[in-house]
């Protein structure tokens, strides 16, 4: 079970940051997770978004670099040692994360949303919902 991340590539100077959200807005598209990671010259921005068909669309038609790969979205517990526990659960069944970012703390459920990049999405899949972990669809993402 996955959900859609969008990678967009954005130079690294005044303007364009406000530019990709603008298009998004634009278009009815509500960013629900973000992360930034970034060089002198440019940063990929890694977003999971309502629609994500419809957000490659747009980007591509104001001439972003955007592209879509597949990401898990995993609810962590909002207290110590969720995090550690889902990074065990991954360990133990020799799955690398090449990176995560959190998204969307529910005060009222007591959690939050980890965003994992790994090497193996179904793997990591079966792992994570064996240990009981719940894991997100992107009609759950857009529905939140």
């Amino acid at each position: 079970m996955t959900v859609k991340q969008l990678s967009v590539f954005v130079e690294n100077r005044p303007g364009r940051l406000s530019a990709v959200t603008e298009t998004l807005a634009n278009a009815g598209i509500n960013i629900r997770a973000v992360s930034i990671a970034d060089t002198k010259d440019f940063g990929i921005m890694r977003i999971i978004v309502n629609d994500t068909d419809k957000a490659v669309a747009v980007l591509k038609e104001n001439s972003f670099i955007a592209s879509a790969a597949n990401v898990i979205a995993v609810i962590a517990e909002d207290k110590p040692g969720s995090m550690a526990a889902i990074m065990k659960t991954l360990y133990n069944g020799n799955i690398s994360v090449e990176y995560m970012y959190a998204a969307f703390l529910n005060k009222e459920k007591g959690s939050a949303c980890l965003i994992l990049r790994v090497d193996n999405n179904d793997a990591a899949a079966e792992a994570l919902k064996e240990s009981g972990c719940t894991l997100l669809t992107e009609k759950d993402i857009a529905e939140l």
